[in-house]
């Protein structure tokens, strides 16, 4: 008898690559070109002078975070769940909220960690394909509407187990109007419908004041994109009392220390720095909207993004083999070898010069 046979077996999430040449212009894993607040650059410093304090277990409950993001936001503490990144969020919440037996929605063109927490935690999903502009069909979300949701019912005899979709989209970066979001949520009153936010702030509608009015609704942001801290893994859900005590349960029962010392520390001054934060979003979106009007010029196909990157095919360029010569320019975008989607490339916004290099590079690609 093997071992073997007792082991969970999965197929792992394949993260973007991490390039050791520091010649490379990296684009691929949608960081922020600029730096942390100042404030940041303060806290670290002051936590180097008392480095002593990391000989003591942090506040499990992060309250200086998540106080700052309560008056921020304007959302009662008591409904702020904070983690180790997103993805911590996000795959305590599969565990917590999507255990009933039923199928778990979400789109077919997403972010790719969705099923492989679903394989995990062995949860039925059903993929729902997006529509020829890639955009998410309300209908599919909706009982009675003739869509995907009606289908999976009919199919298994059982209510839907939960919804996940992201706003913007990953990949795509395509923006649901609120009211297609808030129409959703409102008519699967018996499972949760997470929203998942990472790119919200550059340009797509937040979901987060409608936490009031639905209680099985979870709005998941992180601090890896918007506000330029993905090295320190800072995520964060929004949702009713309930929802939040619910998902607090479940942390405290896997690791009630998830949240370490300097991330409590750094992740209040980021908070914290408001202005800084407006001020870098306002940057990238610029840019991002002139990236976009130079890769109209160039003949290059893509969705109006409202993430901090642009989802782009060259009709006369199959994505593997201009995936293959921006990296011989030393520039690394993210190229997804999956149906429908194998001659995109996710291109992530970086700083004004990074932007004219790449252009650059495209151009002499394209002759």
């Amino acid at each position: 008898m093997s071992w073997e046979k007792n082991v969970r077996k999965v197929e792992p999430y394949v993260a973007g690559e991490q390039p050791k040449d520091p010649e490379i212009i990296k684009l691929n894993t949608n960081e922020c070109p600029y730096p942390p607040s100042s404030a940041v650059r303060v806290a670290a410093i002051q936590l180097a002078d008392h480095y002593d304090r990391l000989r003591l277990y942090p506040d499990m409950d992060a309250t200086t975070l998540v106080n700052a993001l309560s008056e921020y936001y304007h959302v009662d503490p008591a409904k702020i769940f904070v983690g180790v990144g997103s993805d911590d969020v996000l795959a305590m919440s599969f565990l917590t909220f999507f255990c009933g037996g039923g199928s778990v929605l979400f789109p077919d063109i997403t972010y790719s960690f969705y099923d492989v927490w679903a394989e995990l935690y062995r949860i039925p999903y059903v993929q729902v394909p997006l529509d020829e502009k890639f955009e998410l069909r309300p209908q599919d979300y909706i009982s009675g509407a003739g869509g995907a949701l009606d289908e999976v019912v009919k199919k298994t005899g059982t209510e839907p187990g939960g919804i996940i979709f992201p706003n913007p989209n990953a990949p795509t970066g395509v923006a649901q109007p609120l009211e297609q979001i808030e129409e959703i949520i409102k008519s699967n009153p018996d499972c949760v419908v997470i929203v998942d936010e990472a790119y919200v702030d550059f340009g797509a509608p937040s979901a987060l004041p409608l936490i009031d009015k639905y209680e099985n609704l979870l709005v998941v942001q992180t601090f890896s994109k918007s506000r330029a801290m993905a090295g320190l893994r800072i995520g964060c859900a929004f949702g009713s009392e309930k929802l939040i005590g619910y998902l607090k349960d479940a942390k405290f029962s896997f690791n009630s220390y998830t949240m370490n010392l300097p991330a409590i520390m750094l992740g209040t001054a980021a908070a914290k720095d408001a202005s800084y934060f407006r001020d870098i979003v306002s940057k990238v979106v610029s840019t991002r909207e002139w990236f976009k009007k130079e890769l109209t010029r160039l003949g290059f196909e893509f969705p109006d993004s409202q993430a901090n990157f642009v989802f782009a095919r060259h009709p006369q360029m199959p994505g593997a083999e201009l995936f293959a010569k921006l990296r011989d320019k030393k520039i690394c975008v993210r190229y997804f070898n999956k149906p429908r989607i194998n001659d995109y490339l996710r291109i992530t916004i970086g700083t004004d010069a990074q932007m004219r290099a790449v252009v650059k590079a495209l151009e002499e690609i394209l002759g």
